[in-house]
């Protein structure tokens, strides 16, 4: 790598058309899980003008009935701020295509007196982390959550009323020697009322920004673009139709790392696709707290029906002092990668998934109901112990 070059990461709000789907996806979830908390659950969405379609395949002890399934949404929606003639919580039409699990893929998820519980899917999952922020974060893609995070309080709370729920950010840096050092340029495009002019939005999204952008590293003002099209009135979903799942790069690391494919919203922790993305970062995050190294990416494969790990990779960039075999041995003395065992070291049979939906399911601060379990630090005394006796 260059020892100078620009690196840029981009985030969406709760309001973009995708992100509605991925919250109303992961909704669903916590509705599940509240009732059954071993709920299979794997839910999509599709959002466009006056409509909302909901399908996908559950198993649970306890199933919700369609019409609580469509009042969840709607709340969510309403919660968003989605009140547009063309899109409003209480008027849109909602679709509810669920059905029961495959009996195919729950024999081999399933634990039973000779098995245990496997992979949800194949598939390959990556964890990351890096020192640029406290948070352990790529700064292109914390920032630019960030800027997003502040705008929607901003309006929730009344003193943005004049802008709209779907918006986007976009944070280039300019790094010298792999540190962050200041911004290129900053990109915020937010829906707003008819009424306000272009200069009107930027004299009101630019404080936010400043806010939200260390001092330092603010970009000169010729490379601030606030709604550089001009005009952004029509938005959400009936401006453009949203999916679960379209938004996987920032819901991760904003391509500073590489994503296995999967997407997280509507799927219960029993799909490694979520939980060991989750417990991937969670392993990434304590070998950079630890000290081990300054950045850290880790990789992990399934086999469907199979609770062992196919393989475990660790790349620390030449930033430890450690070989990365090294570290995979302190690793796996310390952290159980089957799936059971991610599910319950990380408390993932909870209702916590709705918060994740937006501003990333990384970077986040653990909370008291198991929100973002896989952001604390606890395992960094295990791995300092497990690495000086390898």
């Amino acid at each position: 790598m260059s020892k100078k070059y620009t690196f840029t990461s981009e985030s969406v709000g709760e309001g973009h058309p995708d992100k509605v789907c991925d919250r109303v996806s992961d909704a669903i979830l916590d509705a599940y899980l509240k009732r059954d908390k071993f709920a299979r659950v794997a839910v999509e969405c599709l959002a466009t003008t006056d409509y909302l379609c909901i399908a996908g395949e559950v198993r649970s002890a306890d199933n919700l009935s369609h019409k609580e399934i469509e009042n969840v949404a709607r709340q969510t929606i309403k919660s968003i701020g989605y009140t547009q003639k063309e899109f409003h919580w209480d008027k849109i039409k909602i679709d509810v295509r669920l059905h029961e699990q495959s009996p195919d893929i729950a024999q081999g998820v399933d634990a039973s007196e000779t098995k245990e519980e496997g992979a949800g899917d194949q598939g390959i999952m990556f964890g990351y982390a890096c020192k640029e922020t406290d948070v352990l974060m790529p700064a292109p893609m914390h920032y630019s959550h960030r800027i997003l995070e502040n705008l929607a309080k901003a309006r929730h709370q009344g003193d943005l009323s004049q802008l709209g729920p779907d918006c986007k950010a976009q944070v280039s840096l300019d790094y010298e020697d792999g540190v962050p050092v200041k911004a290129n340029s900053i990109v915020v495009s937010t829906q707003h009322d008819e009424d306000l002019s272009t200069d009107e939005v930027r004299a009101l999204v630019k404080p936010y920004i400043e806010k939200t952008i260390p001092a330092e590293w603010m970009c000169e003002e010729d490379k601030l673009y606030i709604n550089p099209t001009g005009k952004f009135v029509i938005g959400g979903p009936h401006g453009d139709c949203g999916l679960t799942g379209r938004k996987i790069i920032v819901d991760t690391y904003g391509g500073a790392a590489p994503h296995g494919g999967g997407a997280f919203s509507g799927k219960d922790p029993t799909k490694v696709d979520r939980s060991a993305a989750y417990a991937s970062r969670h392993a990434a995050k304590n070998i950079v707290a630890a000290g081990l190294a300054d950045k850290c990416l880790i990789q992990i494969s399934y086999a469907i029906g199979v609770s062992v790990p196919i393989s475990i990779f660790v790349d620390t960039f030449g930033t430890s002092s450690y070989s990365d075999d090294d570290i995979i041995k302190a690793l796996i003395k310390v952290a159980d990668f089957r799936p059971r065992a991610i599910r319950e070291r990380l408390e993932l049979n909870k209702p916590i998934y709705e918060r994740t939906a937006t501003y990333g399911h990384f970077g986040r601060t653990p909370d008291l109901e198991g929100g973002f379990s896989w952001e604390k630090t606890d395992l960094v005394e295990g791995l300092l112990s497990a690495i000086k006796w390898s």
